[in-house]
């Protein structure tokens, strides 16, 4: 009983830094971390309430007989053989200690920060030159798409469609195109980018299999955010940053956020100073007085016995520059002049909209990597081969800065080390408790290396067959492992532990308890196993978003189980005084061969 609870409680536990998270991988993963603490808290009631009664009911009359006793003592023996002395323990101990730290550290995959699952579309975003009203978006734009689809809706080209939409805004659109037959959707997606959006004036298009995530792009967005004081000089930079973008990742898309023109019509008010000072004002006056002539002036609240209004001081809008001009103004020299006589007004053209990040004005361009490259490795070639180039070619104070899925990839990074540590912690501080002793609770923590190892190896494997690679949902795997693996740990050392509380010596007590825990060891990883195996080998649509999780669960419980019957007869062994008969011998069957279960 005193083990089933504290295999229960540590499989919970886990769980608890994941519920207090508030970020995105909070969001993620609470549901399932509920769902798998509430179900294994009900197994465990239901395995110390339902099971012993349906058992002493159906059961009473049955004789229980392991048929592969001997199998299980067979496989005991090889590890104690294996572990026999002193030498032997400690190549095995560092061996399985080293080696599975060295291949984590070594063998894991680059990161993503999203599973990039598709669906069943082709998403199109179209950036259309400065200047083209929303009329003109729809007769040149729009019409010819409706006109290159038809065929297709029609069945008379392959693949024929299901259906598609089109959305257009003044300087920019976004299309989207569904087959019928969802196979095809990469036939349709090379269909659309290399026939059906090429050839449009003044229009560039971007067409991608659409994400599950939402958006235009996926969880590989990279947003490359160049930052600076002077507009003009910032777009000047931003154009020669898109072409450095473009020579670094040839096979990526690169697009503008906002249009890398000055295409809106802007006032420039240029002050005055000799008449300013002349009718008894400077230039900290002016944007107040310009203020009032626009948005209008903040003067304060007013309380009508109901609520706070704010009070504003506005004046009627100038239709256009020289009625600006002409707005006369009262001055503290007393005299009544023009705006026009304090100020010159130049009409120049502008950006549609102003962007800061941190005080400063902004741009940022998008960076799509191709479906084969991570975006770890999209960021390290990024930072290799662009940013320098880009900060180049910025103006003085300008500063350049990845941000977007690449700023989420590394607060994600830290948030599971974080979540992996505290994990770690409290499992250490459960089973110090369960086992009373920090020793035994050190030595369930060893066995946690080769776990990780086999998840590792597990994603190396399925990320050569299937180009998987490791996101947010394949590091919770690891999590989880941590709350499964210990389970194996925890029945051979609690095993040993009541035998030599019973007088067994040490390598007898060790050899009783491979002997009687190897059948519910194997059990409980096949059940594992068994149950993450649809999520690891099936091929449908979305598959990926879990199977990630699911390899590195299989891979870490089956390494686990197979080297843990190596590892723990020899750290459980260590640091006892033994002769050099009982460092020899060949292990015979323990005192007593309990029934398996």
């Amino acid at each position: 009983m005193e083990c089933l609870v504290g295999i229960d409680l540590t499989t919970v536990a886990i769980f608890l830094p994941i519920l207090m998270l508030n970020d995105v991988e909070g969001q993620l993963f609470a549901d399932l971390a509920i769902t798998i603490a509430v179900a294994v808290t009900m197994s465990l009631i239901v395995a110390v309430t339902v099971l012993p009664v349906a058992a002493s009911r159906w059961l009473a009359d049955s004789r229980l007989q392991d048929n592969y006793t001997s199998a299980w003592q067979r496989l005991a023996g090889l590890s104690m053989r294996l572990t026999a002395t002193r030498l032997r323990r400690c190549i095995v101990i560092v061996t399985l200690l080293a080696l599975p730290l060295a291949l984590t550290r070594v063998g894991l995959p680059k990161m993503d920060y999203l599973p990039d699952v598709k669906r069943d579309a082709v998403d199109v975003w179209f950036s259309i030159a400065p200047g083209i009203g929303i009329n003109a978006v729809g007769e040149e734009v729009m019409d010819t798409m409706v006109e290159r689809l038809q065929p297709y809706m029609d069945g008379e080209k392959e693949p024929a469609l299901k259906n598609y939409y089109f959305i257009m805004w003044p300087g920019g659109a976004t299309m989207g195109v569904r087959a019928i037959d969802q196979t095809r959707i990469k036939e349709l997606e090379a269909i659309v980018r290399d026939e059906i959006t090429v050839g449009l004036p003044d229009v560039r298009a971007f067409a991608r299999q659409g994400s599950l995530f939402g958006s235009f792009g996926s969880g590989k967005e990279i947003l490359v955010v160049l930052k600076a004081n002077d507009m003009p000089q910032l777009f000047r930079a931003a154009k020669e940053a898109k072409v450095i973008l473009e020579e670094a990742m040839p096979d990526a898309q690169v697009w503008p956020h906002g249009s890398l023109e000055f295409t809106a019509p802007e006032l420039r008010l240029i002050p005055d100073d000799r008449r300013l000072a002349e009718v008894g004002w400077s230039r900290g006056d002016l944007p107040t007085v310009i203020r009032a002539l626009g948005s209008g002036r903040y003067l304060g609240n007013f309380f009508d016995g109901n609520q706070q209004l704010d009070m504003m001081l506005m004046t009627s809008a100038a239709q256009s520059p020289e009625q600006l001009g002409a707005i006369p103004l009262a001055t503290p020299s007393g005299a009544i002049v023009p705006l026009g006589e304090l100020l010159r007004v130049d009409t120049v053209m502008g950006p549609k909209s102003i962007d800061r990040i941190d005080g400063k004005r902004a741009f940022v361009l998008a960076v799509q990597p191709s479906d084969d490259m991570t975006l770890e490795v999209a960021m390290e070639q990024l930072q290799a081969q662009a940013i320098e180039k880009i900060e180049a070619v910025l103006p003085e104070g300008g500063s350049v800065q990845l941000s977007g899925n690449a700023d989420s990839l590394k607060q994600a990074i830290n948030n599971m080390l974080a979540i992996f540590a505290f994990a770690l912690s409290i499992l250490m501080l459960l089973l110090w408790g369960l086992f009373g002793t920090l020793r035994d609770a050190l030595l369930v923590i060893l066995t946690l290396p080769l776990a990780t190892s086999g998840g590792v190896m597990a994603i190396q494997i399925m990320h050569t067959l299937v180009d998987q690679p490791v996101d947010l949902l394949t590091m919770i795997g690891f999590v989880i492992l941590l709350g499964l693996v210990v389970n194996n740990a925890i029945l051979l050392v609690h095993q040993t532990r009541t035998n030599e509380r019973e007088g067994m010596e040490r390598v007898a007590a060790v050899q009783d308890a491979l002997t009687r825990r190897i059948r519910p060891i194997f059990m409980t990883t096949l059940t594992s196993v068994c149950g993450m195996l649809p999520l690891l080998l099936s091929p449908a649509t979305g598959s990926e978003i879990y199977r990630g999780l699911a390899s590195v669960i299989v891979g870490g419980m089956l390494v686990s189980t197979l080297f843990t019957l190596i590892l723990l007869p020899a750290l459980l062994r260590m640091g006892k005084a033994t002769s050099s008969r009982d460092d020899h011998r060949t292990e015979t069957s323990p005192k007593r061969v309990a029934a398996q279960g």
